[in-house]
């Protein structure tokens, strides 16, 4: 039976508050809305967040001391190229009987998989752990938001083996290294927390640090017994039926304590009352209690209740529910949630194909992103993440300037007929009129480019300049290739379409001649790394340059024509690969419109309806889905 259930806490609060005038619950009170002593309306609440499903695990004793141990310090992130022989040359100093094995002897464990996944990096790692009889693993540095779970993923390995652990982690990674840990199973993970930006810092710098500042942290941190307070906040029981309600208030009260349960993302919601959630479970023919997904990177178990929870707070219709459903199993995607933790802020959206899109009167055109339905589909991801995927700012979505909010576009799939394209999802293999939702992200948002030429070819080469000048980060200095979703207007599309006869054509034409110099890409990846500096290191730039060009496939090339110079060939790199493009025709109908926008990857789910989903939109205004059929 449903009940309301409240936290001491919450009790004490309603308690203190009631000389104010606010309704005082017991846990007989089985009320969604009342109101107080004068007359301002009270909800009852439910929670947005489901249930943990990675168990803890007992973690060993730490040691009584360093000395005679054999420690791993591991890890490539961040100046370990100065700072682990530093670490090495400590643990001689002052423990000469120890053993020091470094990455080269022993290797890392990379990220630590989702339960169920198996990654050999893992698995090998924690096999030399026990052969080579490793007492304690020092990992890191840990100085980005991707480079954080991947060097804290070695910890973790270990701990699952009895083995102490320690995670070297620069100010503000701290917490993620710690949740990060938590969400795979471990309460505990200790942090040495290197003061500053690794990469900022010279050699000098980092070297006496290391010694003054993260040396004495690391042998506390692997010798300091685990307290029980350390315990209690790291493991949490979760019980109670996932439809009680935790929380009654007036809406200024429900939004306080959202927010400072970290349950909503600072706007005000809707409160996601009972009789409420129950609407949105109309539109979906699955079990309220059955599981939609359980989405890393906090592994919690995300029923059809919650999904419905959050798009109650984010001001969604109950009919878009099946939307929501979809969304919340493409967020599982590896290709699209790799990114978000990165200090480089991917934004995540979605984009809609099919006919419900153009049922429900989701808009394709001209500002769709900041109509309603598209902006309230966008603020459900938002805090889909947050609880269903247990991404939170500062702790482990990690944008050293934030984010925007998540957007909802859809393409205009009659626009592909009338040029003659197929649309998106059915170049994946969907039927024109099933309906689906694709996930992604992106590394930046406007600054369009708008072509005035009606010569296909021209349009794309203008096409292959954006995005040889749009890779990934600014200057193209992280990784040669990245994925892209490439946005046109139709009248663009048409022109393209005059000599590309599919999307597929375009891509390989981009793909021969979206390329840049090699002197660009050297200089960008060299000065502008987005790890570790090399800048003072033992290679010169142009040493480095002949490194990118053997790497990155360099060769002689005619000059592109948006270069002004006086070559007829340079050096240069490919910037793309086929496949790893989305070409999607939306927008401004009336307006000649390009907008490349690379990040990353992609994650389609069908749209499942329930079966009797006309008779239940009827009810609400809408026409059969038949008519937005496209022939």
């Amino acid at each position: 039976m449903r009940k309301v259930v409240f936290s001491l806490a919450i009790i004490l609060c309603s308690t203190l508050a009631g000389a104010q005038g606010r309704i005082v619950c017991d846990e007989s009170c089985d009320i969604d809305s009342a109101a107080d002593h004068n007359g301002t309306a009270g909800y009852a609440v439910v929670s947005p967040v489901g249930y943990g499903t990675v168990p803890m695990i007992q973690q060993a004793p730490r040691l009584n001391t360093l000395s005679g141990k054999t420690i791993a310090v591991v890890g490539v992130s961040f100046m370990t190229s100065v700072t682990h022989p530093e670490i090495k040359r400590l643990i001689l100093e002052n423990y000469p009987d120890a053993k020091v094995l470094l990455l080269d002897e022993i290797g890392a464990a990379g990220v630590y998989p989702a339960p169920g996944i198996t990654r050999k990096a893992k698995e090998d790692f924690q096999r030399k752990l026990l052969e080579m009889k490793v007492d304690a693993v020092i990992s890191g540095n840990g100085g980005c938001g991707l480079c954080t779970p991947k060097e804290t993923g070695s910890c973790i390995a270990a701990e699952y083996l009895g083995i102490p652990s320690v995670i070297i982690a620069g100010p503000g990674f701290a917490d993620q290294a710690r949740y990060t840990a938590l969400n795979n199973g471990v309460p505990v993970m200790r942090v040495a927390e290197y003061p500053g930006a690794f990469a900022a810092q010279t050699q000098d710098e980092l070297i006496r640090n290391t010694r003054e500042i993260t040396w004495p942290q690391i042998v506390d941190a692997l010798t300091r017994p685990i307290s029980e307070e350390e315990l209690k906040a790291g493991i949490s029981a979760d019980h109670g039926d996932l439809r009680d309600d935790v929380f009654f208030g007036t809406l200024d009260e429900i939004d306080a304590y959202f927010k400072e349960m970290n349950w909503s993302d600072g706007l005000p919601i809707v409160p996601p009352t009972f009789e409420r959630v129950q609407e949105f479970l109309r539109f979906t023919d699955r079990k309220w209690d059955e599981t939609v997904a359980v989405l890393p990177i906090a592994h919690r178990n995300t029923t059809v209740w919650h999904v419905a929870v959050n798009g109650v707070m984010a001001g969604c219709k109950p009919e878009y529910m099946p939307i929501l459903i979809a969304m919340t199993q493409a967020m599982g995607g590896p290709d699209f949630r790799r990114t978000l933790a990165s200090t480089h802020a991917w934004i995540p959206y979605s984009w809609l194909n099919g006919p419900v899109a153009r049922q429900l009167g989701i808009d394709s055109g001209q500002g769709q992103i900041n109509e309603k339905a598209n902006i309230a589909i966008g603020r459900f991801m938002n805090l889909a993440l947050m609880n269903l995927a247990g991404y939170y700012v500062k702790q482990d979505r990690m944008g050293t300037f934030g984010y925007p909010m998540s957007w909802c576009m859809v393409e205009d799939d009659a626009a592909c007929l009338r040029v003659g394209w197929k649309p998106y999802h059915v170049r994946n293999g969907y039927n024109i009129n099933e309906s689906t939702v694709t996930t992604g992200s992106t590394l930046l948002w406007g600054n369009n480019m708008a072509p005035s030429t009606t010569d296909p070819q021209k349009v794309m080469e203008l096409l292959a300049w954006d995005i040889s000048e749009r890779c990934q980060f600014a200057l193209g200095s992280g990784r040669q290739y990245t994925f892209r979703t490439i946005l046109m207007t139709e009248p663009v599309a048409a022109i393209l379409a005059s000599k590309y006869r599919s999307p597929e054509a375009l891509d390989k034409a981009l793909v021969q001649n979206s390329r840049r110099p090699v002197k660009e890409r050297a200089f960008a990846n060299y000065y502008a790394n987005p790890g570790s500096a090399k800048d003072g290191g033992e290679h010169t730039l142009r040493q480095y340059t002949g490194h990118i060009r053997k790497d990155e496939g360099g060769k002689m090339t005619p000059t592109a024509p948006w270069y002004d110079s006086p070559e007829s060939e340079q050096m240069t790199i490919p910037t793309m690969k086929q496949g790893m493009t989305a070409y999607l025709i939306t927008g401004d109908a009336a307006r000649n419109k390009v907008q490349t926008m690379p990040g990353g990857g992609y994650s389609t789910i069908a749209i499942e309806l329930p079966k009797d989903w006309d008779k239940l939109v009827a009810e609400l205004g809408y026409q059969p889905i038949e008519e937005f059929y496209l022939r």
